[in-house]
């Protein structure tokens, strides 16, 4: 019976020695793994702060933070599981990257409550040019009324539109009689690029329930005529109060003018020369909106009056686009939103790359990111009020 017992305790003593020494030897590549992972994310937290000519390849490490995090956050799971030293690495990098966390998402609103009476509601949207390239016609004259009826619900103050499309009269298309209607004024100022044999605009527009006693742009580099790539802004007067607000379309990506791209997906993931012509393309982009950002930051540090920004910036929190704003101005998510914040939904996961930044003399409530999906953006709006002295 001892003899049982004994042979029964070697047995499995054998067995967890064997298992033991089998998890040794699948750890190392899993070690590899995390330690990858760990230096990507590590790398990561410096994508905000250095230019991207300055390394061209480390923007590329900011748009790709989620995985690296993702990642992280299983290796943290699994080695925490098996008791590891590796968990602790794991935890020591994600502490490292302290509030830039809280940039993706934002866990409770310290916002405090706002009336829209006593305050400036901004509605920003990106409306795709309200779908005119549907193959049906019928079905982009029904998605631009469901943006009419969307924008309508929202009762703006200010209404900022990127992507605007507008044909000069007579039109098949209708857009600025019925925006000049739900938002019952005329103060209105746009930038586009105007096709002249189509009699066709095409750019970012800005109205206003309240009076525009000045109107502006911040001009960028020479572009094409589908760039969309502005900025302008108007002094508005609400009340006693008076606001600047910007309205910005900073340097989109434009994959789908590539011959190796189909629409926003690559048509060659296996080709050299369709991976090269992707990557100059972004590495471009990414160069062009931090220089678009330094004009914009530059110009709005002169404003005499309090500073709101918004519009489609094709960015992500972890860039240096971001970096430049977020220095200058505060984050109107990160200080009334709440959840994660999703602006892009399109194919290719962008994550949010619409914001509304704000003057520090200024209080922020009630941010939203609409559910209305009539484009690839989501709206996104947000009520403001100056701080009583």
């Amino acid at each position: 019976m001892m003899r049982s017992v004994k042979l029964r305790k070697t047995f499995y003593f054998n067995k967890a020695k064997m298992s033991k020494k089998r998890f040794k030897l699948l750890s190392s590549p899993f070690k590899l793994a995390t330690a990858l992972s760990l230096v990507a994310l590590l790398v990561s937290y410096l994508a905000p702060y250095i230019h991207p000519a300055t390394i061209p390849s480390l923007p590329f490490f900011g748009l790709t933070y989620p995985i690296f995090l993702a990642l992280t956050l299983i290796w943290l799971v699994l080695w925490s599981i098996f008791r590891s030293k590796w968990a602790i690495y794991c935890l020591v990098v994600l502490l490292i990257g302290g509030k830039l966390h809280f940039r993706n998402f934002s866990l409770l609103s310290s916002a405090p409550e706002l009336k829209q009476a006593n305050g400036l509601k901004v509605l920003s949207y990106n409306v795709r040019l309200f779908d005119l390239f549907n193959p049906s016609f019928n079905d982009a004259l029904a998605s631009r009324n469901q943006i009419f009826d969307f924008i309508r619900s929202q009762e703006p103050d200010v209404l900022c539109l990127q992507e605007f499309y507008r044909q000069d009269k007579p039109t098949n298309f209708e857009v600025m009689d019925s925006l000049n209607l739900i938002m019952k004024t005329r103060d209105y100022h746009e930038r586009s690029a105007h096709k002249r044999r189509t009699r066709e605009n095409y750019g970012i527009a800005m109205f206003s329930k309240h009076p525009m006693i000045a109107r502006g742009d911040v001009m960028f580099e020479a572009q094409g005529i589908q760039d969309f790539n502005y900025c302008i802004f108007a002094d508005i007067v609400k009340g006693l109060d008076t606001f600047r607000v910007y309205n910005v379309h900073l340097q989109s990506i434009r994959l789908h003018t590539d011959p190796h791209i189909e629409g926003e997906e690559v048509k060659t993931y296996g080709s050299k020369k369709g991976a090269i012509a992707v990557y100059r393309k972004l590495r471009s982009a990414f160069e062009k909106r931090a220089d678009q950002a330094r004009r914009v930051v530059e110009h709005l540090k002169t404003s005499p009056y309090p500073v709101i920004v918004c519009g489609d910036f094709n960015d992500t929190p972890m860039s240096y686009t971001y970096n430049q704003f977020q220095l200058a101005l505060l984050d109107a998510f990160s200080g009334s939103g709440k959840g994660l914040g999703t602006t892009y939904v399109g194919r290719l996961p962008a994550g949010r790359i619409d914001y509304l930044f704000y003057s520090p003399l200024l209080n922020a409530a009630q941010f939203k990111i609409q559910k209305q999906t009539r484009s690839d953006h989501r709206a996104i709006s947000c009520v403001f009020h100056k701080k009583q002295p």
